[in-house]
């Protein structure tokens, strides 16, 4: 029998797949796993931990760390069994919205990973009246550990709050991370979760025994769902965070995973290593590289080669695709990106080579997946989002806005879309249009079916509503498919494209800084810094080529007319404590951008 509680999915695994190594994490450079078995006993002990400080039904319990841990899971987990609702906080923000989300949510305990975070929270703490308890999984001197709240002495009590959270329940309030504004509190059920899971699981490509590398933040509601897949599906999961995958010692090379899910940023930056390796190579195998990577250019999800052409990709595959994979760890068979826009070339040339991106489409507020390419090679389509998941209703709604033919704001109508954001009813409202009787969701973003493969029709994000551009000509400009265009290009670490009220579009781009240096190596430039490089009349001329190659894709009015190389990295954290450029999982603050770019961007319309 299928879970109808997030809390019984360790139950499930129990019964179905019990597992010796279930979650592990790094502890002083060694992998430490929880079994199936540990991860529930210490789950009911930290519950009853909890009941024993106090916690309530209702009640909201904070949790954070650095890097994902299986000790993040068990307290997410001991909060359903007493009935308390999850609020996960990313550890990056900054004091200010600490202390907004905490006392917003009135959080009364937090549960934490170490380095300095105990100190951050108990920071905020003084701030914050309701929160009375901080406790960190990590032992430090002088600081409340979390096993010190233990026991077994609420057994009878666990049981009986287990019994009444209803499928229905608030589970967790995340906090948007707040592109335009203050973070919003997005309430999700037990049930918005479990009909996300349940349709996106069997589209895993991975069995039970195998294993999966989880780095992207729990705190975030892609990771969360996907952790509560692998769980049903039996995997063994090593936690761990971006900082921990690369190099000969990294995790990717020593864990040798089955499968993953991140963000697409992470896979432009391995493309650009692989490219750059490509790059360092000389005479014959230099070619090679480069012939083999051409192979790449025409791939689709499904298509079959023979003859020639199939003897080629052989050959391809014997010299150079088969290094790739060995980079990624040799085992890969699939990995599932979202929450940005992935370059169709980055998803095109490692499908290509072997390892299969399926990109997917979904917000917080949806739990998150709406729509998901798959995995069996049927339904998927490189430069879409996939078709809809089983559950979901999805309108194409052009009755708001000057949309192109097909286009217009996605809506989403289903029982993973949130209840709504925590004690804002007119920011709720705001996000829900009532038709026909149904209350659909407002995604704020913009897209159009398209055909493809088999009788299923396949969603393309065209940009976000809020995002578009007006020329001062009335022209609508979608910002997102041009920077993710030009982000296909090496060079380009970060783009943003500009132009709102001006006669024409121009664009910020920030150089990727190691591909710059060996691209001036090969071209024989000296390169001092990235200061100076961007000052160079070759550099210039190359990023502007790119700029030539990809505007004729576009319409006379998107097309860049103008742009300034920037020498500044954008961050999701700034050591200084300034506005961060990125938010957490990658996406620009334009609004923080054009504040700190201003100087740049009035000099080219000047």
């Amino acid at each position: 029998m299928k879970p109808t509680r997030l809390f019984e999915f360790l139950d499930y695994q129990k019964k179905h797949h019990p597992l010796e190594k279930s979650f592990g994490s790094k502890l002083s450079g060694e992998w430490k796993f929880f079994s199936t078995d540990d991860m529930l006993n210490k789950a009911h002990a930290l519950a009853s931990g909890l009941i024993s400080i106090g916690i309530e039904p209702g009640d909201k319990v904070g949790v954070v760390a650095y890097t994902n841990r299986p000790e993040w899971i068990i307290s997410e987990i001991a909060c359903q069994y007493v009935g308390a609702i999850s609020v996960p906080l990313y550890p990056t923000i900054s004091p200010d919205e600490y202390v907004y989300i905490l006392n917003d949510a009135e959080v009364k305990a937090v549960l934490m990973g170490g380095q300095d975070l105990h100190k951050k929270v108990s920071e905020a703490q003084k701030s914050v009246p309701s929160l009375k308890h901080l406790y960190t999984f990590d032992n430090q001197s002088g600081v409340p550990h979390w096993e010190e709240i233990m026991n077994n002495d609420h057994k009878e009590e666990i049981e009986k709050r287990k019994a009444n959270v209803k499928n229905g329940d608030l589970a967790t309030i995340i906090y948007t991370s707040g592109t335009t504004g203050k973070p919003k509190g997005v309430m999700l059920t037990h049930n918005n979760i479990l009909s996300v899971v349940f349709d996106t699981e069997e589209q895993l490509p991975i069995e039970s025994g195998q294993t999966s590398l989880s780095f992207l933040p729990f705190c975030h509601i892609f990771e969360r769902a996907v952790y509560y897949a692998y769980i049903y599906r039996g995997i063994t999961t090593y936690c761990t965070g971006t900082d921990n995958l690369g190099g000969e010692t990294g995790d990717l090379q020593s864990v040798k995973p089955h499968f993953f899910s991140t963000v697409p940023r992470l896979l432009e930056k391995v493309y650009e290593k692989i490219y750059n390796k490509g790059l360092d190579l000389e005479g014959a195998k230099k070619k090679l590289f480069f012939w083999a990577l051409s192979l790449t250019d025409d791939y689709e999800i499904g298509k079959t080669y023979s003859g020639l052409a199939g003897i080629k990709r052989k050959i391809a595959d014997k010299l150079i695709f088969s290094k790739w994979r060995a980079a990624l760890g040799g085992n890969l068979v699939g990995i599932v990106t979202g929450a940005a826009p992935c370059p169709a070339k980055i998803a095109r040339v490692f499908s290509a080579a072997g390892v299969p991106i399926m990109e997917g489409y979904g917000l917080t507020e949806t739990s998150p997946t709406l729509t998901i390419n798959r995995f069996n090679g049927n339904y998927a389509k490189i430069g879409t989002v996939g078709p809809k998941i089983d559950c979901v209703e999805i309108m194409i709604d052009a009755s708001e806005g000057d949309y192109k033919e097909g286009e217009g704001e996605i809506l989403a109508f289903g029982p993973n879309v949130m209840q709504g954001y925590y004690k804002k009813p007119e920011k709720t409202a705001e996000v829900f249009k009532d038709i026909d009787g149904k209350r659909w969701f407002r995604t704020g973003d913009i897209g159009k079916w398209v055909d493809g493969p088999g009788d299923h029709k396949y969603l393309k994000i065209t940009d976000r509503k809020k995002e578009l551009l007006k020329t001062s000509g009335g022209k609508y400009v979608a910002p997102a498919p041009i920077e993710g265009r030009m982000k296909e290009d090496f060079l380009i670490e970060n783009i943003m494209v500009v132009g709102d009220k001006q006669k024409f579009v121009s664009a910020l781009i920030v150089p990727a800084t190691e591909a710059l240096k060996d691209w001036c190596d090969e071209e024989c430039i000296e390169f001092k810094s990235r200061a100076e490089a961007i000052k160079n009349e070759k550099v210039i001329k190359r990023i502007q080529e790119t700029i030539d190659k990809v505007n004729p894709s576009f319409n006379h009015v998107e097309q860049i007319k103008k742009f300034v190389l920037l020498d500044q990295d954008w961050e999701a954290i700034k050591q200084d404590g300034s506005d961060a450029e990125l938010t957490p999982t990658m996406k620009l603050k334009r609004r923080v951008i054009r504040q700190k770019c201003a100087d740049d961007i009035t000099k080219m319309y000047s």
